[in-house]
């Protein structure tokens, strides 16, 4: 499974993940046009997809999970990014305003624990994106990229999973309909068959994104006895950094 922080940062810093990158940031804008004074949280590995929301929110954190590892974030300032444990992550109560999970819900073992905790800490008119691998897609098959590794997902199974959990589910779109080969002919035609992909052939892009929204009239979460711990990584000389 592609948990381990090294080989995320290997990847996004190759021609292939950088254009995989560019284009789910480009999704993410299409969701999100704006963010200006908001808190912008991502767990899982999600510093790729986080830079264009410095400039405008309030605040930007990454949080990693503790069996994936740590990578300093972002590239010669001080570090975004902490380690924490998906099943208690150190934020209060409804204190997050949009929350992206990538490289999450594939790779956890507590898949409705790790939703309980997003719930939690998602203000009531937060929005929330997972950014996952599908089922019929090249990229979920392909073992060279971090969206082989883990569990792919249909739509359904997502909107399933989020009804589950009280999240009431929004929008949906999908991407990287190109196959994760590391062509330059096929890197240097990414647009064309992002077209192509979305015109005649939707069901088969490689990762899809789906945002949803908090069920505020859904019974609270029950409470758990589990005390939340939070390892702050500080900015320092020779950190592993990771594409920004």
């Amino acid at each position: 499974m592609w948990t381990d922080v090294i080989d995320m940062n290997a990847f996004y810093r190759s021609r292939l993940g950088q254009i995989a990158c560019r284009i789910l940031r480009h999704k993410m804008r299409e969701i999100w046009p704006d963010a200006t004074g908001q808190t912008v949280v991502g767990l899982g590995y999600a510093t790729p997809f986080l830079k264009q929301f410095n400039k405008e929110a309030e605040r930007v954190i990454a949080m990693m999970p503790a069996h994936m590892g740590v990578t300093h974030w972002p590239r010669g300032k001080p570090s975004k990014v902490a380690l924490a444990y998906e099943e208690a992550l150190p934020f209060p109560d409804n204190s997050v305003d949009k929350l992206l999970l990538a490289h999450s819900i594939e790779n956890t073992e507590n898949i409705r624990q790790l939703m309980r905790e997003a719930w939690r800490v998602l203000a009531g008119n937060g929005k929330m994106v997972i950014i996952v691998p599908t089922r019929r897609g090249f990229w979920s098959n392909w073992d060279s990229t971090p969206f082989g590794g883990g569990r792919p997902f249909s739509v359904g199974q997502v909107r399933a999973l989020m009804r589950d959990t009280q999240f009431e589910p929004g929008q949906h779109s999908r991407a990287l309909y190109m196959p994760p080969f590391k062509s330059n002919t096929l890197v240097h035609t990414s647009p064309v068959w992002e077209r192509i992909g979305r015109r005649w052939f939707p069901q088969f892009g490689g990762v899809m994104l789906i945002e949803c929204t908090k069920q505020v009239y859904a019974a609270a979460a029950p409470k758990r006895a589990i005390k939340r711990k939070l390892v702050v990584i500080p900015s320092a000389v020779g950190a592993s950094r990771t594409k920004d």
